[in-house]
């Protein structure tokens, strides 16, 4: 029996890399899930992964910046799977430029996605949590957000932000028996990062200690771990899986 046998779980952005490796871990353990991503057939593989390991996996578009959605989303997801556990708040993008070049459009986006996002489900979550008196958020934040990036500000300050909002979360929401934590992975090996020129990648890894990339399951586990009982006295914390980027 998995850790978290019989658990209810969101997980935004559930489609492909990182959201995708939260969802078959979390279905590993056994929870059931609702998987949100933009449009709803991108989900199609991860909902076929969940379903291989013998649970439920309700697919839903949700653009994940407006507040309309975000709530229908959550409502339906608590009516498929009969109440709500754990909400994974993974949905993030990039609009990668320099300062003097970024666009407000693309500082919006970033901002909208990763930041707002964020904000939206874990409202959306809070009252059924507090009404069973229990319940379980992770967001899914970055390294960048704790060092920075050149070319970056937008992603930057959003995953700043969310560990904030974690923090202050936490701290609003400890009473009510919801714990509120985050996981700040470095650079992982995605589509696209095994896309960059390899003078590029070198560099990546120059400033690794550990001297490698890591993978969606190394972030997945944490989140699991963060999601189950094992972690039951923690709250507010940020867990970096970086290889070292962040000590």
């Amino acid at each position: 029996m998995g850790v978290l046998e019989g658990r209810r779980a969101i997980v935004t952005g559930a489609a492909r890399g990182i959201g995708r490796a939260i969802a078959e871990e979390l279905a590993a353990e056994g929870a059931d899930l609702a998987l949100c991503d933009l449009q709803a057939d991108w989900l199609a593989e991860t909902a076929a992964a969940v379903e291989a390991r013998g649970r439920r996996a309700a697919r839903i578009a949700v653009d994940v910046g407006d507040g309309g959605a975000v709530a229908a989303a959550v409502g339906s997801a608590a009516e498929t799977l009969g109440g709500l556990d754990i909400l994974v708040n993974n949905a993030g993008i990039t609009r990668d430029t320099f300062l003097a070049r970024m666009s407000e459009e693309d500082w919006d986006a970033v901002l909208r996605v990763n930041l707002k996002g964020t904000f939206l489900f874990t409202r959306a979550v809070t009252r059924p949590m507090m009404k069973q008196r229990g319940g379980v958020i992770v967001n899914i934040a970055s390294i960048i957000g704790l060092i920075g990036n050149a070319g970056q500000c937008n992603y930057a300050a959003s995953k700043a932000g969310v560990i904030a909002f974690t923090k202050s979360a936490a701290k609003e929401l400890a009473s009510r028996g919801i714990r509120v934590n985050a996981v700040a992975p470095g650079f992982i090996e995605t589509k696209m990062t095994e896309a960059l020129p390899e003078d590029v990648r070198r560099r990546m890894l120059e400033a690794i200690p550990m001297q490698r990339f890591g993978s969606a399951r190394d972030v997945a586990r944490v989140v699991v771990f963060l999601a189950g009982e094992d972690s039951s006295y923690m709250t507010g914390q940020v867990l970096t899986v970086s290889g070292g980027m962040a000590m």
